[in-house]
This record gives C-alpha cells, sequence and structure tokens, in this order.
C-alpha cells in the first residue's frame, strides 16, 4: 500500500469513487514493466498516474526472467508456414522449441486461426516492429542514463549462429527484411563468431551480428524506473486486483480489492478510484479485461523457460559469454547479467494459463549451457513465464471502443524491446484526446 491510503481492512465493502487529484488523472492496470514505462511518459506529460498491480512488488510476471535482450534483430514475426510445419512436427517432442498442446480450447484454436490469416502480413510487420524496436531502444537507453537505473547494461551487441547451410540461407533472406526495416546486421564466418565471442566452443555454418543491440536486466530496470517515477508523482497500488471499469460520462470508476498475494487486506472489501481515464496493460489478463469493457483484445499466452546460471567459481565468469547469443536452431538465448550471472532463455508453449516449471522444459537449457560452454551449471534457478501474444504478433497500442480506455498490451516475445516505443504512442494517443 502507498503511505497515506486507507487500509482495505478497514474499508466499507464498496465506497464512492475517490478522484485521485485536481490534475488529469490515469489509471493504469498492469503487471507489467509496459505499464511502468506508460506511467513513466504520462508523469512526463503532467498526468497524475496510479498503478495498479496485482502483484506486491513491479515486475513479478514476463518482466521477471526473461531473455534479457533489447533486441531489433528478434524483429521477425512468426507468422510463416514453416513456423506452422515445425510446430506439427515438434508435437510428439517434449523438448522441442515450440510446442503446442493439441487439448481442445476454443480461445488457443480460435488464435492459431487468425495467426494463420495473419501470414500475409508477414513482411509488413516484421518491418514495422524493426521500425518500433529501434525507436524503443534509443529511448530506453535515454531514460536509463536520465534516471540513472542500474540493471546491468551490456551494449555488446546480439550474435545470432546457424548449424546448417539451410538454415542459414534462409536467415539471409530474413536479414535483408530486417536491414530494409532500418536494422544495421551484418554476416559473420564461423572464425568471426569465435572473435565476436571467444566462449563458443562449437563449430558453426555462419551467422549475423547487430551491433547495436543490448541485454540487461528487465528487473532490475522495471524496478528502478519505478522507483524513478514515484518523484514524478506517480503512485502504485500493489497486491491489489481490479474486478471492474466502469464507464461514465465523465470518466471511469475502477473496482479493485486485495489480491490473494495480500495477506494484510481484505478480498471482500472493496475500493474505488476515478479517473480521466484507464491503460490495460494486463498481459495475459488482457483477453478477459477487453471483454469486461466491450472491447476485443486477443491476447494468448506462450510460455517460456529460463535459467539464470549462477557463476561462482572464477573459471565461471571467465568462461561465460558477455555478447548476447542465439542459437536459431535450438531456439535459445542468453544474456549476460554482471559477472555473476548468465541468463539462458528459450522454448514457446502453447499450453493455457499453465505457469508451471516443468523440468522436462527446463533440462534442454541446462544441456545446452554445457555443451556450448566451459562453465558450471551446478547452481541454476529456473523460472517460467507466459508472454502475452497477438495472433499478427503485433502489439495492442490504441483506444478501446469507450472514449476513456486505452490498451497497450499483447507485445509477445518482445515485451521489453518494444515497451518504452509503445509507452511513448500510447501516451500521446491520450494526450491527443484527453489534453491537460
Amino acid at each position: 500500500m502507498i503511505a497515506g491510503e486507507k487500509s482495505l481492512a478497514d474499508s466499507p465493502k464498496e465506497q464512492r469513487p475517490r478522484k485521485l487529484s485536481g490534475k488529469r488523472t490515469v489509471i493504469i492496470v498492469k503487471p507489467l514493466e509496459r505499464s511502468v514505462t506508460s506511467a513513466y511518459e504520462l508523469a512526463q506529460l503532467g498526468y497524475q498516474v496510479t498503478v495498479i498491480d496485482k502483484h506486491l512488488f513491479p515486475a513479478m510476471e514476463t518482466s521477471f526472467a526473461n531473455g534479457g535482450q533489447l533486441s531489433a534483430c528478434n524483429a521477425e514475426v512468426w507468422n510463416q508456414k514453416s513456423t506452422v510445419l515445425k510446430g506439427i512436427k515438434w508435437m510428439a517432442k517434449k523438448n522441442a522449441p515450440l510446442l503446442l498442446n493439441p487439448s481442445f480450447d476454443l480461445h488457443k484454436y480460435a488464435w492459431l486461426v487468425e495467426f494463420l490469416g495473419n501470414i500475409k502480413h508477414y513482411e509488413e510487420n516484421t518491418q514495422n516492429t524493426v521500425k518500433m524496436a529501434l525507436l524503443a531502444r534509443q529511448r530506453l537507453f535515454n531514460i536509463a542514463e536520465q534516471e540513472g537505473i542500474d540493471f546491468d547494461l551490456e551494449k555488446r551487441g546480439i550474435l545470432h549462429f546457424y548449424h546448417s547451410e539451410y538454415d542459414y540461407k534462409v536467415a539471409t533472406s530474413v536479414n535483408e527484411l530486417l536491414c530494409k526495416g532500418g536494422l544495421e546486421r551484418h554476416a559473420v564466418t564461423n572464425e568471426e563468431i569465435k572473435s565476436i565471442e571467444p566462449s563458443l566452443m562449437g563449430e558453426y555454418y555462419g551467422g549475423f551480428y547487430c551491433p547495436g543491440d543490448a541485454t540487461g536486466d528487465i528487473h532490475k530496470f522495471t524496478t528502478g524506473l519505478a522507483k524513478a517515477t514515484e518523484k514524478y508523482g506517480v503512485k502504485y497500488l500493489f497486491g491489489m486486483e481490479v474486478v471492474d471499469v466502469e464507464h461514465t460520462a465523465n470518466g471511469v470508476n475502477i473496482k479493485y480489492h486485495s489480491s490473494v498475494e495480500n495477506m494484510e487486506g481484505s478480498s471482500v472489501a472493496i475500493e474505488q478510484l476515478s479517473a480521466d481515464a484507464v491503460v490495460i496493460c494486463g498481459g495475459v489478463g488482457s483477453y478477459q479485461l477487453a471483454n469486461q469493457l466491450g472491447d476485443r483484445v486477443n491476447v494468448y499466452p506462450v510460455k517460456g523457460y529460463s535459467i539464470t546460471v549462477q557463476l561462482d567459481d572464477e573459471k565461471s565468469i571467465n568462461g561465460a559469454p558477455w555478447v548476447s547469443l542465439l542459437d536459431e536452431s535450438a531456439k535459445i538465448v542468453t544474456s549476460r547479467l554482471g559477472a555473476n550471472r548468465l541468463r539462458i532463455a528459450g522454448t514457446a508453449e502453447f499450453n493455457g494459463y499453465n505457469r508451471d516449471i516443468r523440468s522436462d522444459r527446463i533440462q534442454p537449457l541446462t544441456d545446452w549451457v554445457n555443451k556450448n560452454f566451459d562453465i558450471s551449471t551446478e547452481h541454476c534457478i529456473p523460472w517460467a513465464g507466459l508472454r502475452p501474444m497477438m495472433p499478427n504478433m503485433m502489439p495492442v497500442v490504441k483506444r478501446g471502443k469507450r472514449e476513456r480506455v486505452f490498451y497497450n498490451t499483447g507485445h509477445g516475445h518482445l515485451g521489453w524491446t518494444l515497451s518504452a516505443a509503445t509507452a511513448v504512442m500510447i501516451s500521446q494517443e491520450i494526450a491527443s484526446s484527453h489534453p491537460i
């Protein structure tokens, strides 16, 4: 709870809405880093912002332990026939990079049909994503420098490597498309791969290197930015869950109560806040929230896994890569998070809202580390999170059917990469509709 906010345990079951201030007010419903970047940009424009988060701390969902890449080079959308064929081929393999649970779920199969319908937009959406990612990358660098946020940032680029001639040729055509979008990325030989990242022990057909991309700890960045926003007047209601949004002629009323994580509040007592507008940054919960508001935001959860290897000995510290890597055949990425941590992430699992950490999905990540580097994997921390993905792989940054409802969600596997750009976009949209 924020200092000065009334405890829900002492509240009646429902209160009249409280207006946040005399300024233009915006409430952000979140659990992801997009909400913190949106709060930052709105505060810069002069809005009074309150963020409602069901978790007790910021960035506790997909932002907690993802791959850690700020990767414009990964802007290629997944809408291709080859992706579908690989998914069918891998359905019987538990350790496959892409795994689809075939059990029937109307939301899942409707999403997949829409995914297929967007294959025709593959080139356009990929190039638009590149442009957005490049703008976001620079904006995030600027914010971090201005606010003095320490998040283990490494501006060493991202190196993609390929094991076969076929995969490399496919990647060559993808690279041409990415470069048309404005990306600086060039081909490298096996020898150049070893020169860029000497810790790699394998032999590779070839690769591509994007020197402008970077890595960092997304959780440290988001918590640091959340702290920075407080000096601009942003307030956070942690451990609170939105139960209803009422749209009126003069604003929106947000009803909320304690979430299941909140041991101090009452899940029965309901409080209300009123504001001029609401922004839904609800991650995988955006689908349900949008339905309540009369909108269709077809976000589906796609689970990803990671391990964080603790580099506890000098040999591992010296043997772990500093340049961020992507092994195209395994669909695995790495990020060095300071001297003593190495993040390994990968896989895409279509399995509903299941957040279980499966050992048979974690083990391939550990095996990959042991195969490619001379470091100890004795101490690894496993994690799994749900990426909020749209069928066209493009984020939803727009006003809803109702004039005071806005969305900044559905960023999929590029949540952190795109967040700084979409925060500016949605802030400008709100400023246009509801100026200070």
